[in-house]
């Protein structure tokens, strides 16, 4: 199932934009569309593999740092070519 998730990771630590780069990049590493901006970070896949790897990552981040917040907004569907028509 095609699926879009925005990303925001939000380390309540100093070296935070350390570790929002680190999680951004190993997000690169996988097999799915990445659009990135300065508030957030979208992927577009299918389901399984995309929470499969979230999970892993999150679990990771969470085990290693202390005061990480992640928000994810799930979409059915790839919403990666949506174009405003207003």
């Amino acid at each position: 199932m095609k699926t879009s998730i925005e990303i925001t990771l939000m380390p309540l630590n100093s070296d935070y934009q350390e570790i929002i780069k680190e999680f951004i990049v190993s997000l690169r590493n996988e097999d799915f569309k990445i659009i990135e901006n300065p508030l957030s970070t979208q992927i577009y896949g299918d389901f399984d593999k995309m929470m499969n790897s979230l999970i892993f990552r999150i679990k990771k981040y969470f085990s290693i740092h202390e005061g990480i917040i992640i928000n994810l907004k799930i979409v059915n569907g790839d919403r990666s070519t949506y174009k405003p028509n207003f």
